[in-house]
């Protein structure tokens, strides 16, 4: 049995997330790195080598899925172990697409700190994730249906959001408008990912 010795790199957008994960896995005992998206998740690579990814989906500038292409694609990285951590993408559609990806797990949140703890031990004691299923185009596809999808679920749910709105006052007001801003900047992180890969398909023609 191998035993990887290498730190594990969360990746998250979110502090406070971000933190909690780190500082459960360093109770028990694992050497830790972070990142706030996939983008400084890469630059990280040169750097560190680390023995597993924990990613959230969900991230600005790069998201997961981009970030686990990006490890596949690249001869030094292709085994790496990931697991997916998210709370956006969790239909049966993500969570096929991620496996297909060739992650070794793929976790909803809230996070259950037992089997996040378990994902990473099979990761680290030598249970390998399968080769990624998908071709270039495949993988293209696949994401932009991925992001169309959630932009569709983003839009209804902001709408549904302001239809409610009005029976609503005083500060469960305020709370229900924090969670539509909220709502909001999720649309517009995915929009933004959804025009950067349509840029890419357009350069593939």
């Amino acid at each position: 049995m191998t035993i990887s010795t290498g730190p594990i790199l969360v990746v998250e957008d979110i502090g406070a997330v971000r933190e909690l994960i780190e500082v459960q896995l360093r109770l028990r005992g694992y050497r830790v790195l972070t990142a706030r998206d996939g983008l400084e998740a890469l630059q990280m690579m040169d750097g560190a080598r680390p023995a597993v990814v924990v990613t959230d989906i969900l991230m600005p500038r790069m998201d997961g899925f981009a970030l686990a292409h990006c490890l596949r694609a690249d001869p030094q990285t292709t085994s790496l172990p990931i697991i997916f951590l998210s709370a956006t993408y969790v239909s049966a559609e993500d969570e096929r697409f991620a496996m297909d990806l060739g992650a070794l797990r793929f976790l909803p949140k809230p996070i259950d700190a037992d089997e996040l703890f378990i994902a990473v031990a099979d990761a680290l004691t030598g249970q390998t994730a399968a080769a990624p299923l998908l071709s270039e185009r495949e993988f293209f596809f696949g994401y932009r249906q991925r992001l169309e999808s959630k932009l569709r679920d983003k839009a209804a749910q902001i709408a549904r959001g302001y239809q409610q709105l009005d029976s609503l006052s005083g500060d469960q007001r305020d709370t229900y408008q924090q969670l539509l801003a909220e709502t909001q900047a999720q649309y517009d992180e995915i929009q933004g990912e959804l025009g950067v890969l349509l840029n890419v398909l357009r350069e593939m023609e």
